[in-house]
């Protein structure tokens, strides 16, 4: 079953937009501030690099080549890649806010 018409743009945008989120979140957390990092401040940094890797990968699959016009296999690889980065990004805010 073929993807809805602007899937590919809606998805590559949401992307986009939650990735600057992130990045926003991690320079107002203070990645730069001249404290020695503790574990926890590791794990944040490593949930957030991961989960930016998945954003970033998402427009890349979404325009993949595919074999034919109703494959949508390039789409639902970018949506698990989307689900998996913001969730990696909120787990990421989420140990920033607990910790």
């Amino acid at each position: 079953m073929p993807s809805p018409t602007g899937s590919v743009v809606a998805l590559s945008s949401a992307s986009a937009t939650a990735f600057s989120f992130g990045i926003v979140y991690l320079g107002y957390w203070g990645v730069h501030e001249p404290v020695p990092w503790r574990f926890m401040d590791i794990l944040v940094v490593l949930f957030a690099l991961g989960g930016f890797a998945c954003l970033g990968l998402v427009p890349f699959m979404a325009t993949r080549p595919v074999e034919s016009e109703s494959n949508d296999a390039g789409i639902r690889v970018a949506r698990r890649l989307f689900l998996g980065g913001v969730s990696a990004i909120w787990l990421a805010v989420t140990l920033s806010v607990v910790r």
